[in-house]
């Protein structure tokens, strides 16, 4: 899983793959933006103790995603740690988790992958930010800027995943702004979500 945060406001990204791995961030604007710059910590679940290891970086994190299910996190993997020592980051309500798909493709070389939580709290949007700074929202997108682009040869379409991560409901903060049926926001506890 991976986490993202620090205070209850904050939002926190979990992508959690068979074994876990999970990311830590902090909102800074009214649409939380969840992607590099804004990503506090990246952390990976441990298989054996289930203890929360940070993760250097954002690559590093999408390379153990990538290949959870064959090469499950182990707090081994982490220099200077083992399952003996405290874990780094616990689950819980202090931050909003999500929980990504296990073994998502990595983002190919030169690009970003950013994930924008709406202000409901309903839903992240995942969004590819190419090396010259431009935003690619769909995979249709992705497709016409690779055509135009050739020097990207040896990536296609299918490298990239737009599926959005699963919000954890318990650890929303206490009051969130949600949309009833007739489009009108409302304000509602978090016990009743």
């Amino acid at each position: 899983m991976v986490k993202y945060g620090r205070e209850k406001r904050e939002v926190t990204y979990v992508n959690n793959m068979k074994g876990g791995q999970e990311i830590s961030k902090t909102p800074s604007s009214s649409k939380r933006t969840l992607s590099q710059g804004s990503v506090d910590i990246y952390a990976a679940q441990c298989k054996n103790c289930l203890k929360w290891r940070e993760i250097d970086t954002q690559e590093e994190f999408e390379e153990i995603r990538s290949k959870v299910a064959e090469e499950p996190f182990l707090c081994s993997r982490k220099a200077n740690s083992s399952c003996d020592e405290p874990g780094d980051i616990k689950y819980d309500s202090s931050r909003t988790w999500v929980i990504d798909k296990p073994n998502l493709p990595k983002t190919p070389q030169g690009f970003k992958r950013s994930l924008v939580l709406r202000k409901d709290y309903s839903k992240l949007d995942a969004y590819y930010i190419t090396p010259a700074g431009k935003k690619l929202r769909t995979r249709n997108e992705i497709a016409a800027f690779l055509k135009d682009n050739p020097e990207f040869k040896g990536v296609s379409a299918s490298d990239f995943d737009f599926s959005s991560p699963k919000i954890m409901q318990d650890t929303i903060p206490e009051v969130v702004e949600q949309k009833d049926s007739a489009n009108k926001k409302v304000k509602i506890a978090k016990d009743e979500v």
